[in-house]
Order: C-alpha cells, then structure tokens, then sequence
C-alpha cells in the first residue's frame, strides 16, 4: 500500500485506524494532508476557528510517541488514536472560545464538554470548530455571519443546517468525522444534503453539558461521518451516563425483535412538488424492501405533523428564548434578523400556552406509541426537497419549515433516528432516507442503516457490537438451545443481553442429551463427587430488567442456577433437574463431546 494519505482514502475512521495498526502512515502525516485538504477546497465559511497546524501536529506527535513506547497496546487504551474531527461552534472546547455563531455572545470556556473530553481522551485529534446557523436555530446553513455554507458539490445549493460546516468539514473529506448538535433535524438534513451519515441518538445517551442550548430539554449531539460503522464506533466513545447533566440518561437499550424488522412508511408523502426527489426516494424504497423482502406498511403520519407544529408554531420556541436569557434583549442588533424573528415568537405565548402545549404532546405520543406498536422503524426521506441558496434567502422561514417536514418531530417524542445515504437522485445531488424508532433502539438502527448503505456501496455489512451497558447486569451462561446460532438464541438477544466470551465450566458437570426436547436441548447436572468434564459454554450479559421475563420462560426440566466457570468464577446458568438424566428418562451422556455444538456436529458426521 502506498504510504502517502493523500493517495489513500483514510479519512474514515475504522479504515485510518486500521492503518495505523498497519503502520501504514502517521498521526503527523495525517494531520498534514488535512490542513493540505482544507486549503485545497477554499472553503473558509466551514469553519469558525481552525487551530494552528503547529498546535495540531503537536498531539500528533505525542501520539506517535505513546505508539513508539506502548506498541498497539496503546490502540486499546486510545480507541480513536489519531482520528481528526470537527466540533460545531456551539459545543464547548477548553481555551478555544464558543461562539454559536455569533461573536458578540462569545465566551471562552474553561473546560470542554463532557461528549468531547472523552473523544480527546480517547485519542481523537481536534482541528477546528465549524460555522452553523446563528444559535442552531435553522435547517438551511445560510444563517451566520461567517457566511452562508454550500453544499459540498453543488455550490448553488445550501447543505443544510445548522450543523453545517461540521457537515461539510466530513463531506469535503477535511475529517473523519465530525459533531454536530440537533434539536429539530440538525444533525440530519446536512447529512443527507451532502451524502453523508448523520447520527442522531436517544435523548439523554450523550451528555450534552457543555453545549450552548437551543432547546435544552429537546438538544442532543450528533455524529457526522461517511459511514454508519465509523459513526458507531464514535457514539461508542460518547455514550457515557453524566450525573452532572440534568438530562443524562442511562437508557436501556432495546433488544432485538423475535423476527424480522417491522418498517413502516408515511401513507401520504410530502415533496413540495420536487418530483426529483420522490423518484429518488420511491427507487430506494424499492431497494430496501427486495433486500429485507418485505414491503413496509403504510402508517398514519398525521400525529407526527402535528407534533412538528408544537415546535416552531407552538411554545417549544419560548425555550430557545429562554436559552439567550438577557442576550436576545441586550444585543438583539447582533442577532441575525431570521434567527431573531423565529426566536421572537415566543412572546406571543404565555405559561398556559406551555402548558397547553405539554397537554397536546402528551396525547400526541400516545397516538405515535401506537404506530411503533405495529412497525419497529419508520423510514421517511432525511428531506422532502433540496433548495438553491438564492431561494432560501428570498423565502427563509418557508423554504426552512419544508426541511423539517420529516425531522422536528423526532426530538418531542423522544425517538432516536439515523440518516443514511443511498442512491443519488436524477439530477446527480445526494439523497437517502431517515431511519427513525423509540429511545433506545439505537443499535437496531445502527445495524439496519449499515445494511442499508452497503446495498447502495455494494460492500458488505459490517458487525456493529451494542453499546457497552450502563445498568445492572446478570452473567448468564448457556450451554445449549441458546448458544449462538441456535434456534433459541434470539430469545436472549430480544432480553437486550450481549454476548461477553466463550469459556467452560469447570470439570465437575456431565452433560445429557435430553429426549422429546423441542428444540432438542442438553442439560448440564453437577457431579456431587466433583468427577465430569468441563463443558464449553458462553457467558451472556443480561439486563436485570429483562432477566426475570427470560427466567419465567424457561420451562421444565431446565433451570437457572449458580454454575462454576474453569476459572473459579460462579455465573448463573442454566442447570436441569436430576430426574430428567436418571437412567430411566432416557437421555444420553454426551459430556466426552466436550460441549453441545461438538455433540450436534457429530451427529451431521454420521449422517
């Protein structure tokens, strides 16, 4: 492979760590095609703030140095060993000043957020903070005084906001991968306006303290990247409990579903005339549904545009006034005059409208609950259409408002979503569709949306492991029916529990071929004179919410008890009651198989 970046397509995240392992390239070399790239493309309203090259090559240096001590142990301990990325200018960074696009309001904080210390912790080098829409308060990245960003290829065209530069910095290949934030679609429409991942996870899964609010009960940060696998892999890095933020969450993870994904689709989809776009979006559709051979069902999108009106047309708008505090009075000449007009509507409510306004919400999620009762994920374009800058500046708040058709309710009802691009649209600008389902199906989205972009890659779908757990756990080991890749296996995976490491027992079991079991299973029984054999088994974590149901389920003559591993360690796991190994039941002694898989394998030798 050649050793020069630039001859190399690095700048993603798994690929440029990958290299590094290969020793490929450098930290330093990296950083400097970066700032090589930057210049290239000329494209100064990316950005608010770029470090100084020297300053960055700095922690690249450091960064080869802990490799040249530590070896690829050092991979281990920095999971984001020199990978540049991007901060949009409304998320702190310690001693760089935050001004969300709006110099009169800057400040300059003393420590970083707690989302981004953990990406620098983990090895990950800044480059600079990125321009947005003037408080993030716009889906169109025209809105700031560093300049109106363009669309990565189509200079004519906006690229989305507000996180638009950190977009852009990603699409233009500036950085691996950047952060945005999003409140009402910001972390995807420029994602799909520039043909790139926009991840935008459950409410309270990433800490946001240390990010200048929009709405606060309603921000989240958000991922850019060029890949579902890359931008997995970072929301990896994140995604750690806060206790410091208010609205940190442990969230619990959903599991997998018993059977294939349920997809829905709005009955009535909405364009605004752009017939370009819904081509391109009925193709897709096509797609996904002959690779999952399902057709997803039409659902009922009324609850959801109602919803979206709650938040610019109803009280939700007063939070982002609530967020500029004295600011939006003091130094309303320095606000842009869209930005000031949209946030300007909250004195036309009063505290009975904001309450009025939970009341509606309240009975809205009821009616979006029901729709998810029937589907697990709802697919819907990132954007109904993509507007030229020019049309944008002649009608701000309308062509603005049609670019969250699809993204403002997601937030108010506390839904995860995943933007993913697919095949372009006729006319050549990118296009691509909105995964979107309740808190805590993130993983699930991970792993459908890099299905889905693999389809349009023509690659293969990468394994995305579940996020480490942030709540109580059981260590289950299973010896049988629900190892993986046997039949009751998903009844563990639909638990949420996670596969942790394939050992055995210790040498005191016997292991039986159970008869008239369906699915045929074994059972594990403990030798009281400690004479047996060890047995192969896996070890399970198993969230202690899900663990009773997964007990309850577990019929006769199984059950769940205290098993000891080879190393010493006791687990709970699955045991059988003696009588069903007597000599009369008729099982079989199997223990010199070593393990159930060994057992069946050798039934498939004979036949």
């Amino acid at each position: 492979m050649d050793n020069d970046p630039r001859t190399f397509d690095c700048l993603r995240v798994t690929k440029l760590l990958d290299a590094y392992r290969l020793r490929d390239f450098t930290p330093v070399s990296v950083i400097d095609m970066v700032f090589d790239r930057i210049g290239e493309i000329d494209r100064p309203e990316i950005w608010t703030l770029l470090l100084p090259v020297d300053a960055v090559r700095a922690q690249a240096r450091a960064l080869e140095k802990a490799l040249a001590e530590e070896g690829d142990t050092v991979f281990e301990r920095l999971p984001l060993f020199g990978v540049p990325f991007a901060v949009k200018d409304n998320i702190d960074v310690a001693g760089l000043p935050t001004t969300a696009a709006c110099e009169p309001f800057s400040y300059t904080p003393e420590f970083s957020a707690f989302a981004i210390q953990r990406l620098l912790d983990a090895g990950a080098i800044l480059v600079g903070k990125t321009n947005l829409d003037q408080f993030a308060t716009g889906l169109v990245g025209t809105r700031s005084p560093f300049g109106a960003v363009r669309q990565v290829e189509f200079p004519e065209r906006v690229s989305g906001g507000s996180s638009s530069g950190s977009a852009v910095s990603v699409a233009a290949g500036c950085v691996a991968f950047s952060l945005g934030t999003d409140t009402a679609g910001s972390g995807r429409v420029p994602a799909g306006f520039n043909g790139i991942v926009g991840l935008k996870p459950s409410l309270g899964l990433v800490s946001k303290r240390g990010v200048v609010p929009a709405c606060r009960s309603l921000d989240t940060l958000s991922i850019f990247a060029h890949d579902v696998a890359d931008a997995w892999h970072v929301l990896a890095q994140m995604a750690k409990f806060d206790a410091r933020d208010a609205y940190s969450r442990k969230v619990p993870p959903l599991g997998a579903t018993s059977s294939a994904l349920r997809l829905g689709v709005p009955a009535e989809l909405e364009f605004f005339n752009d017939t370009t776009a819904q081509q391109a979006f009925g193709a897709t559709l096509d797609v996904i549904s002959a690779d999952l051979a399902t057709t997803p069902d039409a659902i009922d999108f009324t609850p959801f545009k109602r919803v979206s009106a709650l938040l610019y047309d109803g009280p939700w708008v007063a939070e982002r006034r609530a967020a500029l505090g004295a600011f939006f009075d003091t130094n309303f000449a320095d606000i842009d005059t869209t930005v000031a007009a949209v946030i300007g509507k909250a004195d036309r409510f009063s505290a009975v409208d904001a309450f009025n306004g939970q009341y509606a919400l309240a009975e809205l999620k009821r009616e979006s609950e029901r729709c998810f009762d029937g589907i697990d994920v709802l697919i819907v374009p990132t954007t109904p259409t993509h507007p030229l800058i020019a049309d944008v500046q002649a009608s701000p708040i309308e062509r603005n408002s049609e670019l969250g058709y699809y993204t403002n309710f997601v937030n108010l009802l506390d839904l995860c979503a995943l933007s993913v691009p697919c095949a372009r649209r006729s006319d050549g600008l990118p296009a691509g569709v909105t995964l979107i389902a309740p808190s805590g199906s993130d993983h699930r989205l991970a792993v459908l949306g890099a299905r889905i972009q693999a389809l349009f890659n023509d690659t293969a779908s990468p394994e995305l492991q579940p996020l480490p757990f942030q709540e109580p756990t059981v260590a289950l080991a299973v010896v049988g029916a629900h190892l993986r890749g046997q039949p009751l296996n998903k009844q563990l995976l639909e638990a949420g529990a996670q596969f942790m490491e394939a050992t055995s027992t210790s040498s005191a079991y016997q292991l039986f071929a159970l008869p008239n079991t369906s699915p045929p299973k074994p059972g594990l029984v403990r030798n009281a004179d400690r004479i047996g054999a060890a047995i192969a088994v896996e070890v399970w974590d198993v969230p202690v919410r899900s663990f009773g149901k997964f007990v309850m389920d577990v019929p006769s003559p199984m059950g769940i008890g205290t098993i000891e591993l080879s190393d010493g360690r006791f687990v709970k796991g699955f045991i059988c009651e003696p009588w069903a190994v007597s000599e009369m039941s008729g099982a079989r002694d199997i223990t010199a198989f070593g393990g159930w898989i060994a057992y069946l394998d050798s039934l498939q030798t004979r036949t």
